[in-house]
């Protein structure tokens, strides 16, 4: 069968470890690649052995392109998604599916139009320490799950990244940043949302960056940066989402799910990997489970194959444009939540991903 096309737009630094994947997969091939500075398009093109380098303009009015990798930063993802799908190219894009929700239905919207595909990351939860909890919860062994509890809890990215203003704008912070990890997992453990209730702080209004080469600089704070979130799932679960760049140090834990049999300790969702670890009703001790599934490395760009795979045999793919949206609507319900001083119900819902195989993204 023919390889699928693709083109990738943005060479930031989320660009090499797609690069390095998409390369080492089979039915698909990276043919081009742009940016808008075109040297460090250039510089990707040489290390990963990309035979193009295109002009953003010219990847996307290429017509042997099948399929556009769209990695630019959060505030140009819907313009790139749409220009894409209008261009003819199913499009898988990075976190979060755009910045507003009437851009991120309007890609849903012209998808359906043209009769093409979107996907959008984060894939971790199809890396093999999700998937094994997933089987868990589905073989039964936490019987049926009652809540959940999520903490994303850190002192914000100004001291380790060198070029953290963006994540203090708006579409940012904590919570548009890494909600989508942490709400992703829960959606494929769990399933879609209901109805959610938030609290949101901006602790400081400027923020100083430690890290090289902006040493000193000071950050304008757009965006909230301690959210938290109770969260009411369709199938009558709740969960509770804390997410925070205001906090020194923390021993919570990454994601726990809990239920009427037992309760599973889930890794970071933010990897692929884990350990998992499982509780049962009446025992003392957690126990490590053994994988069920692989790709426990960084396996970014697994999503992908899942979707070029879904475009051959013609059934759904995993990491979707509609979990995408039922994801941006959610944080943006918490926000919407904490302004108001009221429930948000959402307007949206997605079908809860159907479990991988065991050994291939078949």
């Amino acid at each position: 069968m023919d390889k699928t096309r693709i083109g990738v737009i943005g060479c930031g630094n989320i660009s090499d470890i797609y690069l390095k994947n998409l390369r080492e997969l089979e039915g698909l091939e990276v043919v081009a690649i742009a940016d808008l500075y075109y040297d460090k398009a250039i510089e990707k093109a040489r290390e990963y052995a990309i035979p193009e380098v295109l002009e953003v303009d010219q990847l996307l009015e290429d017509k042997s392109i099948n399929l556009v990798i769209n990695l630019t930063i959060p505030a140009a993802h819907a313009d790139v998604s749409l220009r894409a799908l209008e261009s003819g190219k199913h499009v898988y894009v990075e976190k979060p599916l755009a910045i507003s929700l009437e851009d991120g239905k309007r890609v849903l919207a012209k998808a359906e139009e043209k009769g093409l595909l979107v996907g959008s990351a984060p894939d971790t939860f199809l890396g093999g320490g999700l998937q094994t909890c997933k089987k868990l919860i589905e073989d039964g062994a936490i019987g049926e799950p009652i809540a959940a509890t999520a903490f994303m809890m850190g002192h914000g990215p100004e001291s380790w990244h060198p070029d953290p203003e963006f994540f203090y704008r708006v579409g940012a912070g904590p919570m548009f940043d890494m909600g989508p990890y942490y709400l992703t997992a829960l959606i494929n453990l769990i399933g879609p949302v209901r109805r959610l209730t938030g609290s949101a702080r901006v602790t400081s209004p400027e923020r100083k960056i430690t890290s090289e080469p902006k040493f000193g600089e000071k950050i304008k704070v757009e965006t909230p940066t301690h959210v938290a979130g109770i969260i009411d799932f369709e199938n009558g679960a709740i969960g509770t989402l804390v997410t925070s760049f205001d906090v020194w140090g923390s021993k919570t834990p990454f994601l726990e799910i809990y239920g009427t049999e037992g309760s599973l300790s889930v890794p970071d969702p933010n990897t692929f990997g884990g350990p998992v670890l499982l509780r049962k009703s009446g025992e003392l001790e957690w126990v490590e489970v053994a994988f069920t599934h692989g790709s426990i490395e960084n396996s970014r760009g697994i999503g992908v194959i899942d979707m070029v795979n879904a475009l051959k045999s013609g059934r759904l793919h995993r990491a979707s444009g509609e979990l995408a949206y039922h994801v941006l609507e959610i944080m943006h319900g918490i926000h919407e939540s904490s302004l108001k001083g009221e429930h948000y119900h959402m307007t949206s819902t997605c079908r809860q991903p159907e479990s991988l195989p065991s050994s291939i993204l078949s």
